[in-house]
């Protein structure tokens, strides 16, 4: 699988996933900078699944109709680095298959599919 990492997201989950054997783009890294509007093109034409803390892709895949290949909204009440990478660990453990062109909302305590 292969994440694109937004600014928000940070460059420690970034790495967590560089680890684990993942093709990463790390946005803070990458392109900071970025518009939204850019960063949900370059996930689509090259095939990224982007992992977000911004609400304003939710606006962009269901006001806007933009296309993606597969979008992980981080929904988090500890924004620490060390909670984030718990929850992507248990959500790719037990969905991975079901991350690839899904909308997916995620809590400490629960996993939407949109």
């Amino acid at each position: 699988m292969k994440f694109m990492v937004d600014e928000c997201v940070g460059p420690k989950v970034a790495e967590w996933l560089k680890n684990q054997g993942f093709e990463v783009f790390s946005v803070f890294d990458e392109a900071r900078g970025i518009s939204d509007e850019e960063l949900i093109k370059k996930a689509w034409s090259e095939d990224w699944i982007l992992i977000t803390a911004d609400k304003d892709f939710g606006t962009k895949v269901y006001r806007e109709q933009k296309p993606h290949k597969g979008i992980i909204l981080l929904r988090l009440t500890d924004e620490r680095s060390i909670n984030k990478i718990a929850v992507l660990e248990k959500l790719i453990k037990k969905y991975a298959h079901k991350l690839p062109g899904n909308f997916v909302v995620v809590t400490e305590k629960k996993v939407r599919f949109g």
